[in-house]
């Protein structure tokens, strides 16, 4: 299984085109929200906001999880079993928003050339290179 079906396997959608409930781009009514400061355009993400918000917060109750079990003094291996299975949850999170940006963001920038072309592919670089070093 490769990584996008993976991603697409837990819910999440690889591709950024999936509309919001309205048809169009996912937005609470205010105009500027979600929508990147520097070209205008919402982000790829927002078409599955709602899968994000939930997987991060099933993240947030393992890592409560993980406190209640130092709390309970469990065994080692056990903590350490749980911390790696909440790391690969949020690696999965970040791939996911990665791809979402690269075929969202960077496709975008990248057909319109120029400066905005070469600083959103210098940019997802960077996340790449900070995801490879975490």
């Amino acid at each position: 299984m490769n990584a996008q079906d993976e991603h697409t396997e837990k819910g999440f959608s690889v591709t950024g085109t999936a509309p919001g409930p309205s048809g169009g781009a996912v937005s609470d009514g205010d105009p500027g929200r979600g929508r990147d400061p520097e070209c205008g355009h919402h982000h790829g993400y927002l078409a599955d906001k709602d899968g994000y918000l939930k997987r991060l917060r099933r993240i947030e109750g393992q890592v409560r999880g993980l406190q209640r079990m130092v709390d309970d003094e469990q065994y080692c291996i056990d903590i350490l079993t749980q911390v790696s299975a909440t790391t690969r949850a949020l690696q999965s999170v970040a791939l996911t928003l990665l791809d979402e940006h690269l075929s969202t963001c960077v496709v975008r920038a990248a057909r319109a050339g120029g400066d905005e072309a070469e600083i959103r592919l210098a940019e997802a670089s960077d996340a790449i290179a900070r995801l490879v070093r975490s």
